[in-house]
């Protein structure tokens, strides 16, 4: 809004001319988040305490997190308003690349919603039946592959994933890129979703990922950048570095009441949604392999539950008695049961994200 409003200005005064550079719009875009999520974050809070929308605890999880119960949740409201409210401030609206990714926060965000509503409000125990969530999941991945596959300035371009450390090495996927997409953004809304099992955990890994998907966002989109390091320049992908920094805001305000001992959880509502959204991200980048690098993390909360979850019924059936491959799973659970303490955990599992982010960005340079 304020581009819109504001740079016009310039043919009246130069000052208005700093409303077209990403880097002030970015910046704004980040402290705005952050202030949002402190001037609703109290209030929701509160709200959602006051009608008694909290955390019941799953009686499978270790014992520590019995003190839990009662926490409100429901609190991806929070980054949701402050993410969208930033990006309508500082973006250019008319870029499609921002309306896409909009479009990912609020149907995803209302997926979680409603899981959260069933969970929390009404009671039902499973929330949004599992095939139900899936499906609207695997809808959005397809509606963004259609609209990029057929859609996308250069269609052939679109479906080729890039590989990391050799120079203008890539492949296409051709018709495949439609599935690919929908199953990417479906695997790691849900894998996000896992891995928001600890206090701070999930949130401040997102916004660690989110900073290497804004790097390279500003690196893609700025012609001479992207040539100096012989990186594919995309056209207006600068825009979404705006978008990523507010996202960073919005989580890391959301992040000051979500450590531990966490005053709100991010629910389905944030975690499905964000999750879908750092994945639709490096697809709008072309940078898959990059964000598979940076997020690993990710990837290895979700297999633990799918390993975990499809051993021991193979066990069963094999032996007639379940086995287990990890203490508890998704992973972090397992460390806990192993006595590490849940900022033990928190902590080393950020570093680990800062340590395959900065492998990821080295790719840039090293080919």
């Amino acid at each position: 809004m304020f581009y819109h409003i504001f740079y016009p200005l310039v043919k009246y005064n130069s000052i208005f001319n700093i409303f077209q550079y990403i880097t002030f719009r970015a910046l704004g875009a980040f402290i705005t988040a952050i202030l949002l999520s402190f001037i609703f974050a109290p209030k929701l809070i509160k709200d959602l305490k006051k009608n008694q929308i909290t955390e019941r605890i799953n009686l499978d999880l270790p014992t520590n997190h019995k003190h839990k119960a009662g926490t409100p949740t429901m609190g991806g409201l929070i980054i949701g308003i402050a993410l969208l409210i930033s990006v309508l401030l500082w973006n250019n609206l008319t870029n499609n690349y921002v309306l896409m990714a909009g479009l990912v926060v609020l149907w995803l965000g209302g997926l979680g919603f409603l899981d959260d509503y069933l969970k929390n409000i009404k009671r039902v125990s499973e929330g949004l039946v599992e095939k139900y969530k899936i499906s609207g999941q695997i809808v959005l991945g397809l509606l963004i592959a259609f609209t990029l596959y057929f859609g996308y300035e250069k269609s052939a371009s679109i479906t080729e994933i890039t590989l990391p450390f050799f120079k203008n090495t890539s492949f296409s996927l051709g018709i495949l890129f439609i599935p690919f997409v929908a199953l990417f953004i479906t695997f790691y809304s849900n894998a996000v979703n896992l891995t928001d099992g600890l206090d701070g955990l999930a949130s401040g890994s997102i916004a660690i990922v989110a900073f290497g998907l804004g790097i390279i966002a500003y690196i893609k989109g700025n012609a001479v950048i992207a040539d100096y390091l012989q990186i594919e320049f995309i056209k207006n992908a600068g825009e979404l570095a705006v978008f990523i920094t507010a996202l960073i805001g919005a989580m890391v305000g959301f992040l000051w009441y979500n450590i531990k001992p966490a005053g709100v959880f991010m629910g389905d509502t944030g975690a499905l949604s964000m999750g879908g959204l750092i994945a639709v991200l490096a697809i709008l980048l072309k940078s898959e392999i990059f964000f598979m690098i940076i997020s690993f993390l990710f990837l290895v909360e979700a297999m633990s539950s799918l390993l975990q979850r499809y051993y021991f019924k193979y066990t069963r059936l094999k032996t007639g008695e379940g086995k287990r491959l990890f203490r508890c799973a998704p992973l972090h659970h397992h460390y806990e049961m192993k006595g590490w303490t849940e900022n033990q955990i928190v902590v080393r599992f950020w570093i680990i994200m800062i340590l395959l982010t900065t492998i990821g960005l080295i790719t840039l340079k090293i080919r």
